[in-house]
C-alpha cells in the first residue's frame, strides 16, 4: 500500500484488498456526483474510496488529483474546492 500527502490534511492510500475489508468500506453510503466545481468544508473527518471517477481538489497548500482505487482521509475542518473531472461513484464514512 502507497501512501501520498501533498497537504497534511489530505491523505490518500492506494489499498489492497485487505485493507478494504478491515475498513467494511463496501458497508459504507456511496455518494456520486458529475462533472462539476464547488466549494466545500469538512464539518468531521471523511474517509472514502473512488470507484469511478476523477477530481482535483485544491486547498491554500497545493491540490491533489484523486480517481478510481484512491481511499482518501479529509481532515475535519478543511476548506477546499473541488473540479469534478470525471464523473464520481464512492463509498463515504464520516467521523
Amino acid at each position: 500500500m502507497t501512501t501520498t500527502q501533498i497537504d497534511s490534511r489530505i491523505k490518500i492510500e492506494k489499498p489492497d484488498v485487505k485493507r478494504l475489508k478491515e475498513l467494511s468500506v463496501e458497508d459504507w453510503a456511496i455518494w456520486t456526483k458529475e462533472p462539476s466545481d464547488f466549494d466545500w468544508h469538512y464539518d468531521d473527518r471523511e474517509t472514502c474510496y473512488f470507484l469511478e471517477g476523477k477530481v482535483i481538489v485544491k486547498t491554500d497548500r497545493g491540490q491533489v488529483e484523486i480517481g478510481k482505487g484512491d481511499l482518501v482521509t479529509f481532515e475535519r475542518g478543511l476548506d477546499c474546492h473541488w473540479t469534478v473531472v470525471e464523473a464520481v461513484r464512492k463509498h463515504y464514512s464520516f467521523g
